[in-house]
């Protein structure tokens, strides 16, 4: 069977290709209720499904939108991408979801491919900031783009990022005020720059506590369970501390592990606080102390940004404010 257009929608109807053109359109102008009504009956009696690519090309839209992750393993993304997700269908857009594996080269790829699919705008969240040649392909292109976690400092940029230096120094303050001294802190990459805010923000809470952070003290991991979990272990072999701020929630999965399997009781010999709440970590035994980010709501919100941005041409940036959340994993000397 043929593909059906809007031709055979017309004769069926008996009405013009652009009285069905304007229903199509949701443009009520030039034609009765009783008319529209009788051409939406038409189309669901013969499931007509519109050409969207044609609709495009004469609305110059496709209600489509980009969103390009750097790592979708990580629980802190789905989160993310389902509160993107969520808003885009609520404002009637689609979604194209695509994963750069933290790589520069795949991330300009997937802009040259989202492009190609004539989306309305791009989503994105870069390793730690955009490539040149991202940059140049989404301000060449004339696409509206939104930035979240990651991406860019200053307000030149649209975008939905958290005040990591606040989250760093929440936990920091934390475990200070709980009296813990021989303190130390897993970072993520130290390139990216939510690492380095989040150690500043830990390293500006325990300078105020007058409690030393000693270089050896501060452990470089990669935001991964299983690299956090080697560099803990050998770590608290050969050190003595009684508390640990991991930078984000997956390395202090990781680091209980090692504790666990070094027989360190969790919170009485060692206190551990995390960042994101990410859901995982409710199955934690002893329940994490971590850092709150609403992933949900930064998704959600990023969406909208950029939706305005496509339908309003406006700009701007929103910076959420991090909450820390006390479990179990955190104890008092």
């Amino acid at each position: 069977m043929e593909k059906l257009t809007i031709k055979d929608i017309a004769r069926e109807a008996g009405v013009s290709i652009t009285t069905v053109s304007r229903v199509l359109n949701n443009k009520e102008d030039g034609m009765t209720q009783k008319t529209r009504e009788k051409v939406l009956r038409v189309m669901e009696e013969l499931n007509y499904q519109p050409n969207k690519l044609a609709r495009g090309l004469v609305t110059k839209r496709s209600n489509m939108l980009g969103l390009i992750v750097p790592n979708i393993t990580n629980p802190y993304f789905p989160e993310l991408c389902r509160g993107v997700e969520d808003e885009a269908n609520n404002r009637q857009y689609s979604l194209i979801i695509c994963n750069s594996d933290d790589q520069s080269g795949k991330e300009e790829n997937y802009i040259r491919l989202l492009k190609e699919q004539q989306v309305d705008g791009i989503l994105l969240s870069s390793k730690d900031r955009l490539s040149k040649t991202s940059k140049n392909q989404l301000q060449n292109g004339k696409i509206p783009y939104v930035l979240f976690d990651r991406g860019e400092d200053g307000t030149d940029y649209s975008g939905v990022f958290l005040d990591n230096e606040k989250g760093g120094y929440l936990a920091g303050k934390h475990l200070t005020d709980l009296g813990h001294f021989q303190i130390a802190c897993m970072t993520g990459p130290s390139e990216i720059q939510n690492s380095k805010q989040r150690l500043s923000g830990f390293q500006r809470a325990l300078k105020e506590a007058t409690v030393e952070l000693p270089t050896s003290s501060i452990l470089v991991g990669d935001f991964q369970m299983d690299t956090a979990y080697r560099v803990a272990k050998k770590f608290l072999q050969d050190n003595m501390v009684t508390a640990i701020f991991a930078s984000n929630d997956l390395m202090a999965c990781g680091i209980y592990q090692a504790a666990h399997e070094l027989g360190i009781q969790i919170p009485d010999q060692l206190s551990i606080v995390g960042f994101d709440d990410i859901p995982l970590v409710t199955a934690l035994i002893p329940k994490l102390t971590t850092v709150r980010q609403d992933t949900y709501e930064m998704g959600r919100k990023a969406t909208e940004l950029l939706i305005n941005k496509i339908e309003n041409k406006t700009s701007e940036s929103v910076i959420f404010e991090p909450t820390l959340i006390i479990r179990e994993s955190t104890k008092k000397l």
